[in-house]
């Protein structure tokens, strides 16, 4: 009994991350949960998701945010809690975690949580620019809370997914690279971290039994993956033999973009103008509380940029 592994919910299962926090869970061998709202059996695609969970090998619980004894139920029965809820471009989304929180407090059991992060280190981002500042800003909340609450935790930054950024060579509102032509943020020559979802999943997971990880602030840096706009786009040229007609965009270009989109786009807008050109990613990690994956997980085989491009060819 000494080697069992520590149970694991996800909070958040049948979204984009969530899912592959599962499979990361079951692959590491944790028992692993997986909350199941009432309200579900009316979304079939998500009952699907759900049901193919529960055949690689995840268990449901019943459980919702809007219901605080069945939350402290479902809790109950685990060690770790790693909430993957949405909160891309829906507003307060997020602050449905502090209800989490208040179960979490009560059960007084939980030996991690891990919030849902996954993106820029929000307490690097009080400057960020509106509207992309406002996830940040109710996440800051979270961790707030958190932190009061005195739960042990783990934030991971996972920077860039690939889903969202690689693929489209970090065009606006495209997910497949391009052939003849590309937008070029400022010079192009910021530093962005690009990091593949499943890989994203399996590095959380490694973290939740790690004491090196404990109240600290983890940042997935896979080093092949530390690259700018203008190298990626080079990676993608040579895999296909061709060079792109590149349009260069100024800050106040980019930024005029803006209104030609609606508001989760115009988040996008406001983060790629953080990215590449304010480069909010361009920096090394320092302190106490923040902890480099690559020192952590050095022998880790991440999928790097070049061949998650490959993919597309």
């Amino acid at each position: 009994m000494a080697d069992m592994k520590d149970r694991v919910l996800i909070v958040g299962a049948t979204g984009f991350l969530g899912r592959r926090l599962v499979k990361a869970s079951i692959a590491l061998g944790h028992p692993t949960f997986a909350l199941s709202r009432p309200d579900i059996v009316s979304d079939a695609e998500k009952v699907q998701i759900l049901v193919g969970l529960k055949m690689q090998g995840a268990k449901l619980l019943q459980g919702s945010l809007d219901d605080h004894q069945s939350l402290v139920s479902a809790l109950k029965q685990v060690d770790v809690v790693i909430s993957a809820l949405a909160g891309n471009h829906l507003r307060h989304a997020i602050l449905e975690q502090l209800k989490l929180v208040e179960a979490i407090k009560e059960v007084g059991t939980i030996k991690r949580f891990l919030p849902s992060e996954f993106g820029f280190d929000v307490d690097r981002m009080e400057h960020a620019i509106s509207p992309g500042d406002l996830i940040f800003v109710d996440k800051r909340v979270v961790r707030r809370a958190i932190e009061q609450a005195a739960i042990p935790y783990t934030y991971v930054s996972a920077n860039c997914f690939n889903s969202y950024f690689l693929s489209g060579l970090a065009q606006i509102a495209r997910f497949m690279p391009s052939t003849d032509h590309v937008f070029i943020y400022g010079s192009g020559d910021h530093k962005c971290i690009w990091v593949d979802e499943d890989d994203i999943a399996m590095y959380v997971l490694m973290t939740v039994n790690d004491p090196r990880t404990l109240n600290k602030t983890v940042y997935l840096r896979p080093p092949q993956n530390i690259l700018s706009q203008k190298e990626v786009v080079a990676i993608w040229e040579g895999l296909i033999g061709k060079q792109l007609e590149k349009t260069f965009l100024s800050d106040q270009e980019l930024l005029g973009m803006m209104d030609k989109f609606e508001v989760p786009h115009q988040m996008g807008v406001a983060h790629l103008y953080q990215i590449f050109c304010n480069g909010d990613l361009d920096f090394e990690v320092e302190g106490p509380d923040r902890v480099d994956s690559n020192d952590l997980y050095p022998g880790y085989k991440y999928v790097t940029a070049e061949e998650y491009l490959k993919r597309f060819v």
